[in-house]
């Protein structure tokens, strides 16, 4: 199906149950596996696991950011320690950036929040999957690609994106990396992922952890 060039969510549980509507096709397939980028994407993917009957656990991803800018991005490490760098903004920083480190201290977060997060279940296997990667929208997309190529490195038999709504940069970027992208909206007037929700609180850990829990 076509993506709107506009539309606008109540919430992350409405963005959640249409995005489910148009994944109806892995309905009930025992080989579907829901991951939810926390912390925002785990309220939209609980909708979606609920509506196909699937299993439900999260993908973490961190941003690496940049010195002493640590709202840009010059890259980012998932689950697994699958790594996407921004190649033009290391070259701007040059020697500056100890990646390394950063990337070291990124894992550390990624593995406690992984424990916390599933209350010390274990992680529920990848391989072999059809895996849905779930967020609440993309503005770089540089998140969901690591996402993406973490599934792949945890031998997922198929990487589906589903994403209520992102920037048409990201989505024609995701669309060649994933085998399927599932986006509601791609709008032109697209500068953040907040401004197509009505309702866009954040999202708590201890929300995660309860939805991990009821699924």
């Amino acid at each position: 199906m076509k993506p709107f060039t506009d539309r606008t969510f109540v919430d992350r549980v409405d963005a959640g149950r249409e995005l489910a509507a148009r994944l109806g096709q892995y309905k009930h397939r025992p080989d579907v596996l829901v991951l939810g980028l926390p912390r925002g994407g785990v309220p939209v993917a609980f909708e979606i696991a609920q509506s196909l009957h699937a299993p439900l656990d999260v993908m973490i991803v961190r941003k690496l950011g940049a010195p002493g800018q640590p709202e840009l991005a010059i890259g980012a490490v998932a689950s697994g320690g699958v790594t996407v760098l921004n190649e033009d903004i290391l070259d701007f920083f040059g020697d500056s950036i100890s990646l390394e480190e950063a990337k070291t201290a990124q894992c550390a977060e990624i593995e406690r929040r992984e424990r916390v997060y599933r209350g010390g279940r274990p992680p529920i296997t990848v391989k072999g999957q059809t895996v849905i990667l779930v967020d609440d929208g993309a503005a770089t997309g540089a998140t969901m690609l690591a996402a993406v190529r973490a599934a792949r490195k945890l031998e997922a038999k198929k990487v589906v994106v589903a994403l209520p709504v992102a920037s048409t940069s990201a989505y024609e970027m995701l669309s060649r990396e994933a085998d399927e992208v599932i986006c509601i909206s791609v709008p032109p007037g697209f500068y953040a992922v907040g401004q197509w929700y009505i309702d866009f609180a954040q999202t708590t850990d201890e929300e995660v952890q309860d939805l991990l829990a009821r699924a």
